[in-house]
């Protein structure tokens, strides 16, 4: 049950970082992409139906971590206090301007509320990057590593999903701020996802280790592939392969974690009650595909471009 857990756990905090970079991605780009009000609508228009639901997947991670793993919950969140506080901080204002946005009325209300979204994407993107990167190696520069790779890489799905949902103008302009994240983006990511002097961690090598390596090198595959196919206008592989690419980061990341995901804390060591497991496992075979299908089944429903002249909502 403990290992079943950490693959689920795993499996949220993958789901998050993929739905999610793309939301950040978006909110950070918007006064980049936008030249009108018209064409901040239909910017924010490509995430409004789904962000809220793709935060879901945080909430859901971390209420599993919580629930299966009370002392990996604890030791992070009271670890990292200062980092976790800013980005619950950042979200809430994010979420505040993308919920206001359509109910203000003059264009003093819109832009506070534009950067809202703008900094809390910002700040949000960075942090969670930061975060993960000192808990793998801790150290300073693994840490600003980590917060410029998952920011450049959310820019860069969330531009390529603006090329994705997008026609016209600002769909022109995602393209270009795609080619300009991955300027940014593949540099850090071949410096970042090598292991990194000084772990905390004890991080394996290739040679104990070969599949989590594998996943490094195959997501910095990927993120390149992602570059080349903006590059030839194949938005919906673009960002396909983006989408894998923070996947397989992700799998690398808990794979460093697997089995002690704290420093001088073994996962058996965290774990709840084997009763606790076992009823968390029958509510989540309950609940998780119903939500699944949901989510799924609203990204159909909204999958259609959007034009310049979207309304507010």
């Amino acid at each position: 049950m403990t290992t079943f857990w950490f693959i689920v756990i795993a499996f949220l905090w993958t789901g998050y970082f993929v739905l999610e970079g793309f939301d950040f991605g978006v909110g950070a780009l918007l006064p980049l992409l936008s030249r009108s009000e018209a064409d901040r609508r239909q910017v924010i228009g490509t995430i409004g139906p789904v962000w809220d639901g793709n935060e879901v997947w945080v909430i859901t991670a971390i209420g599993a971590m919580f629930a299966a793993f009370p002392a990996w919950y604890s030791g992070l969140l009271s670890t990292f206090y200062l980092p976790m506080f800013l980005i619950v901080v950042g979200l809430i204002v994010r979420g505040v301007g993308l919920e206001w946005r359509g109910k203000v009325r003059s264009g003093a209300e819109r832009a506070l509320c534009d950067a809202g979204i703008v900094t809390g994407s910002v700040l949000t993107a960075f942090l969670w990057g930061a975060v993960f990167g000192n808990l793998l190696y801790d150290t300073a520069l693994a840490t600003v590593l980590g917060g410029l790779l998952s920011l450049s890489v959310a820019i860069l799905h969330g531009a390529v999903f603006v090329t994705l949902k997008t026609s016209g103008p600002v769909r022109a302009r995602a393209r270009n701020a795609a080619l300009a994240a991955a300027a940014v983006a593949v540099p850090v990511g071949i410096i970042a996802l090598p292991s990194v002097p000084g772990s905390a961690m004890d991080v394996p090598s290739w040679s104990t280790s070969p599949w989590l390596w594998a996943c490094a090198l195959l997501a910095m595959a990927a993120l390149t592939a992602g570059v080349a196919l903006v590059w030839r206008r194949r938005e919906g592989w673009a960002f396909t392969a983006t989408a894998s690419s923070i996947g397989l980061t992700t799998a690398a990341l808990f794979g460093a974690l697997w089995p002690a995901p704290l420093p001088g804390l073994t996962l058996a060591e965290a774990a709840s009650a084997p009763y606790t497991l076992t009823m968390l496992t029958w509510i989540g075979l309950i609940a998780l595909p119903g939500v699944l299908a949901y989510q799924a089944w609203t990204y159909w429903v909204f999958r259609k471009r959007l034009t310049a002249d979207i309304s507010a909502h």
